[in-house]
């Protein structure tokens, strides 16, 4: 049977080799090019332009300071929440489903966004009230510095580390402690010898994620960063493209080479990790049955700890957003800014031609892209869980390895290849970077709902005679709509919100939201963007509510039938 889909798996492999190499290949090919309008003279000046610029030491210590001191912040707090989940007798435990799930809703752009409006050191709303509390002359607190951009990508990677950590610290073993406790160790050598050993393969994953994320990572250090003066990698690299009258394409190319052969690497250590992990097994028999440890006169003070994360990740950004989109200038909340409050921003904003041009593009691409993208994830998702063979395999590698593609480096890679093409400048251009870029999103969940449906439903169709596609259309497909409609939305709010390939392959007429909050924010233009990044949330919100609602409606369907 596997022999009558080949030509179905290669064909797929083809697919997905060109979203995912092409732009690798061709950005290898760039950095040994003159220039875009030289493409083929090659030359390794770039690279010798490229490291032997002054300024990339900088860079690149700001870069290891930012990505390392982000990612551990960012495990940190997720082990601490992870442990009080689900290894303690924390109240309103609901709390923290929703600091996993919320955040992932709020785009990064909008988010840093939003801190920048309350500790930036000119007009930041807690720096004025801080400054008129206590009578001081300049602001106490400066967003724009390495530490704030540490503060706010630790903070947005958490989610992700907390759902990587806290599924096996539920899974612990707590009669290893027990028996090191009554053995006479103490709680921290306990916690050294014991815990976190076993621990070690999920921390390690989540860390080494974090660090995949805060080197791709491109909203923070661009709102953050560039009005401080300290510049990341991506930051930099998006220079070199952008300002002056020649951008050097190919010394962009040159150094993005080293920034995906890093996040390669790293996602290539991640995958081993996760595979390991089968070696720290601790559960072995029904027998098991995890322990709530007694907070006693902590509960209290940890709870109050929780609820500020739950007041800084969810309630303050969005509040300082619709707040600002109401005021006509940045005023500490007081009677005379509450009298201010108006709707204009909000008109402003649906009036202006480019702001309704980058709604209408960024619902197309979402719409459009995620219905072509979930396409392709359902062929995909079916011959890597279903065939497992060794072209499955190959397939299966090569969609993961966009996840480790940095967005501003692999926006490079498909610029020298689209500037070739009269798909430069198009929305097809961006519609064919954002499926090569978030095609994971789509075949993950839908690998999952394959694994749930038996063969024996398909080899019974196709033993009736229905074909491949018949048995595929009328059989599969209706077992898989709730990961089918997951998938969609899912791929369809990244669509939404997407920056980093959008910001240095977006050109005049395809704008994108994200694109056009970040020109807001260049010009200092705070309610507009304020408005239009209410706006993208509550797109994204319908989404996700749509995806739950879906899910629920196909449920109940399927306990009827």
């Amino acid at each position: 049977m596997n022999q009558t889909r080949a030509p179905l798996t290669w064909s797929l492999i083809a697919i997905v080799g060109f979203l995912t190499l092409c732009p690798v290949l061709m950005l290898l090919l760039g950095s040994f090019s003159q220039g875009l309008t030289a493409f083929g003279s090659f030359t390794t000046a770039k690279y010798v332009a490229a490291y032997t610029d002054p300024f990339l030491w900088d860079v690149t210590v700001n870069t290891i300071v930012f990505v390392i001191g982000s990612s551990v912040f960012s495990t940190l707090l997720a082990l601490f929440l992870a442990y009080l989940n689900t290894r303690t007798n924390m109240p309103m435990k609901g709390a923290f489903a929703v600091l996993a799930i919320v955040p992932m809703m709020i785009p990064h752009l909008l988010f840093s966004v939003s801190w920048a409006l309350l500790l930036n050191p000119s007009n930041g709303l807690l720096n004025m009230i801080l400054q008129g509390a206590f009578g001081l002359e300049e602001a106490p607190l400066n967003i724009y510095s390495l530490w704030g951009m540490i503060l706010v990508e630790g903070l947005l990677n958490m989610p992700i580390a907390y759902l990587i950590i806290a599924p096996a610290m539920a899974s612990f073993d707590v009669s290893l402690e027990e028996s090191s406790r009554v053995s006479g160790a103490s709680v921290w050598r306990t916690l050294v010898r014991v815990t976190l050993p076993v621990l070690r393969p999920a921390i390690l994953a989540a860390f080494i994620l974090a660090i995949v994320r805060s080197l791709a990572s491109y909203a923070v250090p661009r709102v953050l960063g560039t009005p401080g003066r300290v510049d990341v990698l991506a930051t930099y690299l998006f220079e070199m493209i952008s300002t002056g009258f020649a951008p050097d394409y190919g010394k962009a190319a040159a150094l993005g080479m080293s920034v995906l052969s890093a996040s390669i690497g790293l996602i290539v250590l991640y995958r081993y990790l996760t595979a390991e992990s089968g070696k720290y097994v601790t559960i072995s028999s029904r027998g098991f049955k995890p322990t709530m440890i007694e907070l006693k006169r902590s509960k209290t003070p940890l709870f109050i700890i929780v609820a500020l994360l739950c007041l800084l990740m969810i309630v303050l950004p969005v509040a300082v957003l619709l707040y600002t989109s109401m005021i006509p200038y940045s005023m500490v909340p007081s009677a005379r800014a509450f009298a201010l409050m108006s709707w204009q921003n909000w008109i402003d904003v649906l009036q202006d031609p480019l702001s309704l041009l980058a709604l209408k593009n960024s619902l197309f691409l979402a719409v459009v892209g995620a219905t072509l993208g979930v396409l392709l994830s359902l062929f995909i998702a079916y011959v890597v869980v279903k065939l497992r063979t060794r072209a499955a395999g190959l397939l299966d590698s090569l969609t993961f390895l966009s996840f480790s593609f940095p967005g501003i480096v692999i926006g490079i890679g498909f610029m020298w290849f689209f500037v070739q093409t009269p798909l430069y400048a198009t929305l097809t251009a961006l519609l064919l970077a954002y499926i090569a870029a978030y095609l994971p999103y789509g075949v993950r969940p839908l690998s999952s709902a394959f694994v749930q449906v038996h063969a024996h439903l398909e080899e019974s169709s196709l033993v009736c005679g229905a074909s491949s596609l018949t048995t595929m259309r009328r059989i599969i497909v209706p077992l898989l709509i709730p990961g089918v409609v997951s998938a969609w939305i899912l791929m369809a709010t990244m669509f939404i919100r997407e920056l980093t390939v959008s910001v240095v392959l977006s050109r005049p007429g395809t704008e994108v939201l994200a694109v056009q909050i970040l020109s807001y924010a260049e010009d200092g233009l705070w309610g507009k963007l304020s408005a239009l990044g209410i706006i993208m949330i509550l797109i994204s919100t319908a989404l996700v509510l749509l995806a739950q609602y879906t899910g629920k409606y196909f449920k109940s369907r399927q306990g009827l039938a």
